[in-house]
């Protein structure tokens, strides 16, 4: 185990005794919901994990080392602090020396998943290529991680504030598999819906880990990215959800939001312009991804 882990009890357990375990991110605690929505949607999603039969690994950082794992004291904390860091993978080494609270990013997440030796990570919605990025140049750390860390990704997509098509052309650049469990268009994290065709398509847990198995034996370094649609009951039509993104786009822009910002300000903007549809929708899509990625962790483990 590296020394820069702190790897929770019932998660070493499960490690060494072979048993699947779902990593799972914080960010969507300290910054993607307000208290307490927050921490009862991270005790949900780790419910969820354990009723397929796996046990869910939180990940976030604190007091200078990896937590693998959090205690629900843990959670209320990272659910009631304000200064928690938004951590991606530059902001490691500074938050880790400085024994600063951070809660991690896809891509940061990950990477202290893979250094436990967690193979599958439960998200809202995977980073991408931003709008307007042929001006910015802001293409999310999430890609160039998933291009090189062996850590499957259950997500509903790529967050729909991004630009999705060309986002799935730098997956494909980079080598990433995109797979869309269940249905052949593309997803957009709120709706079922992208007008995107999926690269690839499989509609079992098993076949999902089936995949994962051949591309890592093959020596193929890297993460798979697999969407899973929100369900039909909680989705915000696309079109719907696009005109208040465009809106929250402005006034982004107008108040000069800039950097790893920009997606909480987005996020936080849409549900207040939304009533809290685009909440309820986050939630219940990230449960969701959270039961799927339990079900391929635990097919894995039957392989």
């Amino acid at each position: 185990m590296n020394a820069l882990l702190n790897i929770q009890p019932e998660v070493t357990n499960a490690l060494q005794n072979n048993l699947p375990v779902v990593a799972l991110e914080s960010t969507i605690i300290s910054h993607g919901m307000p208290y307490p929505r927050n921490v009862e949607t991270a005790l949900a999603v780790e419910e969820a994990v354990r009723k397929e039969g796996a046990v869910p690994a939180t990940i976030a950082i604190k007091d200078g080392k990896c937590c693998v794992g959090l205690s629900a004291e843990q959670l209320e904390f990272f659910g009631k602090e304000k200064n928690v860091w938004k951590v991606s993978l530059r902001d490691m080494p500074f938050v880790l020396s400085k024994n600063l609270p951070g809660a991690t990013t896809v891509a940061s997440t990950m990477r202290i998943a893979a250094m436990a030796g967690i193979k599958i990570f439960a998200t809202g919605g995977t980073g991408g290529v931003h709008r307007g990025a042929e001006n910015s140049m802001d293409i999310s750390a999430d890609l160039t991680e998933m291009a090189q860390t062996d850590v499957a990704v259950v997500s509903a997509g790529v967050k729909s504030i991004l630009d999705i098509a060309l986002t799935l052309e730098y997956m494909e650049t980079k080598g990433i598999p995109v797979i869309t469990f269940g249905q052949d268009e593309f997803p957009s994290f709120y709706s079922r819906n992208s007008g995107l065709l999926s690269p690839l398509r499989l509609d079992t847990a098993k076949e999902i880990a089936d995949l994962l198995k051949i591309k890592w034996l093959a020596g193929l370094n890297g993460s798979v990215l697999i969407a899973n649609p929100i369900p039909a009951t909680d989705e915000v039509p696309a079109e719907v959800i696009e005109v208040h993104i465009r809106e929250a786009l402005a006034a982004a822009e107008k108040q000069k939001i800039s950097g790893k910002e920009v997606t909480p300000f987005l996020l936080k903007y849409i549900a207040g312009h939304t009533h809290g549809e685009s909440l309820e929708a986050n939630i219940a899509l990230v449960i969701n991804n959270a039961k799927l990625a339990a079900q391929i962790a635990a097919a894995m483990k039957q392989q």
